[in-house]
């Protein structure tokens, strides 16, 4: 069975949901991006792991869905999503809409996220 970004990016969009740290935490390899315009820059799986954990120390109701998901080659997609969620300590609210485009690796492992919000948060 040949491989389907849009079909992984949706189990690991499921995972990120459910937040199950161990499967999100599998799906990145060791060397993997991530790049978004709200928390810049970030390099390998230890740190992105860090960065997830502490967004959802902040925001552990978030509920996010997608209103499409497609294959753009054989081992990248994209998402486009809306969020929503209410800060753990603050109460303020949180809603966000964007992209993002998703590359994987031969082993079907995430080697670089791309993420763009539609406005700043």
């Amino acid at each position: 069975m040949a491989f389907d970004p849009a079909k992984q990016i949706e189990l690991f969009h499921a995972a990120i949901n459910a937040l199950d740290f161990p499967a999100i935490e599998a799906y990145f390899a060791e060397d993997a991006t991530y790049v978004s315009n709200g928390v810049g820059s970030l390099a390998g799986r230890a740190e992105i792991m860090a960065a997830f954990r502490r967004y959802f120390d902040d925001y552990p109701d978030q509920t996010a869905e997608n209103s499409l998901v497609e294959t753009l080659t054989p081992l990248s997609g994209r998402s486009v999503w809306s969020v929503r969620a209410t800060h753990s300590k603050t109460g303020k609210p949180l809603i966000r809409e964007g992209e993002e485009t998703i590359t994987f690796n031969a082993e079907g492992r995430v080697t670089r996220v791309e993420v763009t919000d539609y406005q700043e948060f």
